[in-house]
């Protein structure tokens, strides 16, 4: 397989939809997964398993905290990754494999055999093949193309496969409790169909699809911890990004961890709780397509500024709910769906534009370690949103526990839940405004970067 040189990058050059898919397939299992590992895999291993949830608890937080501190070691080291099958691609393979043995562990537990120490193990695969296989692949999907249009087209089908896949991950539970009422294993085997059903073929898929080149040798000298961090910290571009997307996550992360108490308990819809989830992501698989084209025709930096302050507009309409309103929390949460990871989409898109900048001042590569912070900081949003958004609504009185709560803890959950996202979208939009790496930026740099010619290793 020919290697990818940068002479290829030109802006004519529009990779095939066939190719892309193909290239981007593992993004559903990887999204298809994160969300029961979540949600369902601890209350399901503990109430019909019999492991303590305190057990899993203290797990499920390791992994998470071990993802998080793998992501920038894996994106640094794939950028220097030698081999003859390419940089990124023996990370994802054996990332893949590790992901795979991890979720058959998880959604296919032998009755009988599971123990803290299967859940510990099959926990550590999980979380480490996820970090070894997202972390090169989203650095890699900001290589196969130097245009600035096409890394939005990239990023926006990324946006549409994780929607699609979390859409379907919802459906199951629905189907679970029409098929067998509160049974976890079935719920289990039918979170493990989907994921492994899909993770097989498309780990084959997403190494099969596009060429990868390896790495130069010495091209960057030996791993310096120090370099390493100021290519990070010193990066102004990259930290106003950054701070951008952790700013969009913990809105979204806000939104989340209320969404249920005030369907379930402000509306006393009990029977929503599930479903409001399903018909927001509905919609949202639309959003990659919508917003690919309003970033095509405005730019990225200034559709993520238009993106987030639509959010902000929809989230403070939530301030006009009540109880016999919830008509409007339909429109806003259909309105929420089209306009679903818009912001991420741009901000994601970007990150590759900030890498190209980096290597064209300083003569260095590191687009895998600029995507590795990148998804550290949508993690560092999500922690941000629940350590925030909980203690905040049960200071003003609300309890879940509660048969009754108060009505100015009912209040405060609302305004919680609707001001909460709307001023971390405003500031999203406001630390990203006026961004100068726009595409007539960008093609001077890719220019510049053209014109130097790398001595590239050849990747089978």
């Amino acid at each position: 397989m020919p290697f990818h040189t940068a002479t290829e990058d030109r802006p004519s050059d529009v990779l095939g939809r066939t190719r892309l898919l193909r290239f981007s397939a593992m993004a559903v299992p990887i999204y298809a997964a994160a969300q029961p590992v979540v949600a369902f895999v601890p209350a399901i291993l503990s109430r019909h398993y019999g492991i303590p949830l305190a057990s899993l608890g203290v797990l499920f937080l390791i992994g998470q905290a071990l993802n998080s501190l793998l992501d920038p070691v894996i994106g640094a080291l794939s950028d220097r990754t030698v081999s003859r099958f390419g940089r990124r691609r023996p990370w994802i393979a054996g990332g893949g494999l590790l992901f795979i043995i991890g979720c058959a562990m998880l959604f296919f537990p032998p009755a009988g055999f599971v123990s803290v120490a299967w859940v510990s193990i099959a926990v550590l695969l999980y979380y480490t093949g996820a970090a070894a296989t997202v972390t090169p692949l989203l650095a890699w999907s900001g290589e196969i193309s130097g245009d600035y249009h096409e890394r939005t087209r990239i990023a926006s089908l990324f946006t549409f496969l994780s929607a699609s896949a979390l859409v379907l991950t919802l459906v199951l539970p629905a189907i679970a409790d029409q098929l067998r009422p509160d049974d976890g294993p079935l719920r289990l085997t039918l979170f493990g169909i989907l994921v492994l059903g899909t993770a097989v073929p498309s780990l084959w898929l997403t190494l099969t699809a596009l060429p990868d080149r390896s790495a130069v040798p010495g091209e960057q000298g030996p791993f310096d911890l120090k370099a390493t961090l100021r290519a990070v910290f010193a990066n102004k571009l990259l930290l106003r990004v950054l701070a951008s997307d952790t700013a969009v996550t913990a809105g979204q992360g806000v939104r989340t961890a209320l969404l249920l108490f005030v369907i379930t308990i402000y509306f006393g819809k009990p029977e929503w709780a599930a479903g409001m989830f399903l018909f927001q992501y509905s919609f949202g698989i639309l959003a990659g397509p919508i917003w690919q084209r309003i970033g095509q025709a405005l730019g990225k930096s200034r559709a993520a500024v238009l993106a987030e302050l639509v959010q902000t507009a929809i989230n403070l309409g939530l301030v006009f709910l009540t109880p016999d309103r919830f008509g409007l929390m339909l429109f806003l949460a259909f309105l929420q769906g089209l306009s679903q990871g818009s912001g991420n989409l741009m901000l994601r898109s970007m990150v590759a534009d900030i890498a190209d900048h980096h290597r064209v001042e300083t003569g260095e590569d590191r687009v895998g370690l600029y995507y590795s912070v990148f998804s550290v900081s949508q993690k560092l949003g999500g922690a941000l949103a629940v350590g925030i958004a909980l203690p905040l609504v049960s200071a003003f009185g609300f309890d879940p526990r509660g048969v009754v709560n108060p009505p100015q803890a009912l209040e405060a959950l609302v305004l919680v839940f609707a001001l909460g996202p709307a001023l971390a979208h405003a500031l999203s939009a406001a630390l990203v405004a006026g961004f100068p790496l726009d595409s007539r930026a960008h093609a001077e740099i890719r220019s510049r970067l053209d014109a130097r010619v790398p001595e590239l290793v050849p990747a089978e």
